[in-house]
């Protein structure tokens, strides 16, 4: 696959974590009035589905094309680009040209307000054949909400060479990442990129200290002693001009790493092909190191899913194209997985006989992914992701102090707790 550019199309990745809830209210302008819907049911029905653009080379080709190779409706493709697609798409189901099929992530809020379909009788018969952590995050009061098409592991990527050079070996823990920050930068190249806010790694902190974002009963869990003390060490190399900040191109973009203008970058397993076919043997990955005593290292599974909803005057049309594609063509799930960069794909028997994560650095990718993988708790809403975007901003880029930022974190998230779980 040819080099990808840094243009917006790679913007996808911060749909991943963005910061609107599910009541954002407004139109959706661009994709216009008429979502294109034939009448009744049937061959002659006609669905809906939202995708985000994907940066890969040819991935919206190939949706359409799956799209075409269904029978039993037409499908059309909303392509949503730019950096809003949870915008676009809440606001879409909020009116009578919403979709009935799009991609998101496992959010218990998508179910308590009755958005999405419940998918246990579609996923059941096959629900083995699924990796369980992603059947786990996908359950909710017992029943499926959504059928996962890919995992998306990130992790850090680094040269080889310019550690070698400076004489250190990859980071094992966050100490020793802040200690090779420091060695790395030099005037033309910058140690370390977590992303141009710095927010993508909040989770993996949180999961490297031994701490998480949530307990087993849905209480607070990230506020520890390690995470202010893990989000002091990351305001250190932000403060001493060790970190890559206003990149052209942000993390979920490889181009910081493959045009030499950082030494170590955060990103995700998709970007791999691009990496390699730039950098060659000169790359290497490991995960968030551990970040305090008891700690282990990390590494995000993001990841989409496919979702019917729940209010589709076409709802069970809708719910058969998804059977269709994403639990019966194990051909075009594979394809979607592997030739436009690379995913796991979560169905169990596609990830075993998947070639291309078999060796070298994909495999590398995989183990990794195995070992030290954390995967979307549905309980963990917007609204707290967002909360958790503002420590990073208040104690890292600002460099107030982490525990009055945490505390302020601690009000929004306790607000939605109490909302979902009383």
């Amino acid at each position: 696959m040819s080099a990808l550019s840094s243009n917006t199309n790679w913007d996808r990745r911060s749909v991943l974590r963005a910061t609107l809830g599910l009541t954002a209210a407004g139109s959706l302008a661009a994709c216009g009035g008429n979502n294109g819907r034939g009448g009744g049911s049937g061959p002659g029905t006609t669905l809906v589905q939202y995708f985000h653009a994907y940066g890969e080379a040819g991935t919206e080709q190939a949706i359409k094309r799956y799209a075409k190779d269904y029978g039993e409706a037409t499908v059309r493709t909303q392509w949503i680009t730019g950096t809003n697609f949870e915008s676009k798409l809440f606001s879409a189901l909020l009116t009578d040209n919403a979709p009935d099929v799009f991609e998101f992530h496992p959010q218990i809020q998508l179910v308590r307000s009755g958005q999405v379909a419940d998918l246990t009788e579609l996923v059941e018969p096959v629900k083995d054949d699924f990796n369980q952590a992603d059947i786990a995050s996908h359950t909710i009061d017992g029943k499926i909400w959504g059928v996962r098409m890919i995992d998306d592991p990130q992790f850090f990527y680094y040269r080889k060479s310019l550690l070698a050079d400076a004489g250190i070996e990859p980071p094992a823990t966050l100490d020793e990442l802040v200690e090779a920050a420091a060695k790395l930068t030099t005037d033309k190249v910058k140690g370390v990129f977590l992303g141009n806010s710095v927010t993508p790694v909040m989770n993996p902190l949180i999961w490297s200290t031994g701490a998480d974002t949530l307990t087993d009963g849905n209480e607070i869990a990230y506020h520890t002693d390690a995470v202010a003390e893990g989000l002091t060490k990351l305001r250190s190399m932000f403060e001493a001009g060790h970190l890559l900040l206003d990149a052209p191109a942000d993390w979920w973009d490889p181009s910081a790493i493959t045009q030499g203008l950082v030494a170590i970058q955060w990103c995700g397993m998709w970007a791999m092909p691009v990496i390699q076919e730039t950098l060659g043997d000169d790359v290497g990955i490991i995960p968030f190191p551990a970040s305090a005593d008891g700690g282990k290292p990390a590494v995000v599974n993001g990841g989409w899913s496919m979702f019917v909803n729940a209010k589709s005057r076409h709802l069970d049309e809708a719910k058969e194209y998804v059977k269709w594609l994403w639990i019966d063509q194990k051909e075009h799930q594979e394809d979607w997985a592997l030739s436009y960069g690379f995913h796991i794909p979560p169905r169990t028997s596609l990830a075993e006989s998947a070639e291309k994560l078999k060796t070298g650095l994909a495999a590398e990718g995989v183990r990794l992914f195995n070992e030290f993988g954390h995967f979307d708790n549905p309980a963990w809403t917007q609204a707290m992701i967002v909360a958790l975007e503002g420590v990073v901003a208040d104690a890292v880029r600002k460099g107030g102090d982490p525990e009055a930022a945490l505390d302020k974190a601690d009000r929004t998230v306790g607000r939605e707790l109490k909302k979902l779980f009383g």
